[in-house]
C-alpha cells in the first residue's frame, strides 16, 4: 500500500513538473529579424549606400573612361596593325599592354577600397541594428531573437519593428 502511495505521489510530481514546463514554454517569446531587409530598407543602410556611391562615383567614372579609352585604342590598333611596320606594331602593342595592366591595377585598388569602406559602413549599420533589436526585445519582453533560420513563422518576424526603431533613432 505504501508503495502504491509513493508511486501515486511520484506520478503526481511528474505530472506537476510536466504542466509547469508547458506553462513556462507558453510564456517563452521568440522573435526573428531579417538582416537582409534591414540592409535594404532601414534609412541608415540607405544613407550608408548613398554615402558610398558619392564617395566612389568619381573614381568609378574615371575607371570607366580609362577602360573605354583603352578599348578604343585597342580597336584602332587592330585596324592599323596590318599597315604598321613591325617595330611600330610592337611598340604600340607594348603600350596597350602597359595601359591595360595599369587599368587592371587601378580597378583592383578601387574594388579593394570600395569593399573596405562597404564593410565599415555595414558594421555601423549592424551595430545600430543590434541596439534596435535589443531595445525592441527588452520593451516587448522577448526571450530570444534569431537572425538566421531555415524557416520562420511570419508571426515571429519583428523586422518591421526593428526597422522602425532604427529609423527613429537614426533620425535623431
Amino acid at each position: 500500500m505504501k508503495t502504491l502511495r509513493h508511486i501515486s505521489q511520484a506520478g503526481l510530481l511528474v505530472a506537476c513538473t510536466f504542466w509547469a514546463a508547458i506553462a513556462q514554454a507558453q510564456e517563452f517569446k521568440i522573435g526573428f529579424v531579417n538582416t537582409d531587409r534591414i540592409f535594404r530598407e532601414a534609412s541608415s543602410a540607405k544613407l550608408a549606400q548613398t554615402k558610398l556611391e558619392q564617395e566612389f562615383s568619381r573614381r568609378e567614372k574615371e575607371l570607366m573612361d580609362l577602360g573605354n579609352t583603352i578599348k578604343t585604342a585597342s580597336e584602332k590598333f587592330e585596324k592599323e596593325a596590318p599597315t604598321l611596320a613591325e617595330s611600330q606594331r610592337n611598340a604600340r602593342q607594348k603600350q596597350l599592354m602597359d595601359q591595360d595592366r595599369e587599368f587592371q591595377r587601378k580597378r583592383r585598388e578601387f574594388q579593394e577600397d570600395l569593399n573596405t569602406r562597404k564593410n565599415e559602413e555595414q558594421q555601423i549599420v549592424i551595430e545600430r541594428a543590434n541596439r534596435a533589436v535589443k531595445q525592441v526585445a527588452e520593451a516587448e519582453k522577448y526571450d530570444v531573437i534569431f537572425q538566421e533560420a531555415v524557416y520562420i513563422n511570419p508571426k515571429h518576424d519583428i523586422t518591421d519593428k526593428v526597422i522602425k526603431s532604427l529609423n527613429v533613432t537614426g533620425a535623431k
